[in-house]
């Protein structure tokens, strides 16, 4: 009994050392690298040259004459999708304007912006038939 007690340790130790080394590798093994291989010679291979500027130039297309306003009728955008199926009862807004002021104890310059207030604190969705243009 007092044999196991001197002994278990060691061998715990033991099996740990072996696990712990057997996971263990060498850089030469795991990532063998070329003396003749330098970033230069990478870059050139893979990314540098003018073989990407000679890509890119084939990608650019010449401009149409086709204005954003003829397009703007087959845009699709979400606002667009969504006013169209979930039409919003109105709500008008508040516009404000901040004027310029210096804010915090440090005297920040602040710019003048306006915001903007709903008149209403929820947005309410119109029913089918219902109507939705401002009164």
């Amino acid at each position: 009994m007092n044999i196991i007690r001197k002994t278990a340790p060691g061998a715990s130790f033991l099996l740990l050392a072996l696990i712990i080394s057997g996971c263990s590798t060498s850089q030469e093994t795991l990532l063998p690298v070329d003396e003749n291989t330098t970033m230069m010679s990478i870059w050139s291979r893979h990314g540098g040259g003018r073989s990407l500027a000679d890509a890119r130039s084939q990608l650019r297309r010449p401009l149409t004459t086709i204005t954003a306003q003829e397009q703007q009728g087959y845009t699709r955008t979400a606002a667009n999708e969504v006013q169209s199926q979930f039409r919003h009862l109105p709500n008008p807004d508040m516009v404000m304007y901040v004027y310029p002021h210096l804010s915090g104890s440090q005297g920040v310059p602040v710019p003048g912006y306006s915001t903007v207030f709903p008149l209403y604190t929820q947005v309410r969705y119109a029913l089918p038939g219902e109507r939705t243009e401002a009164l």
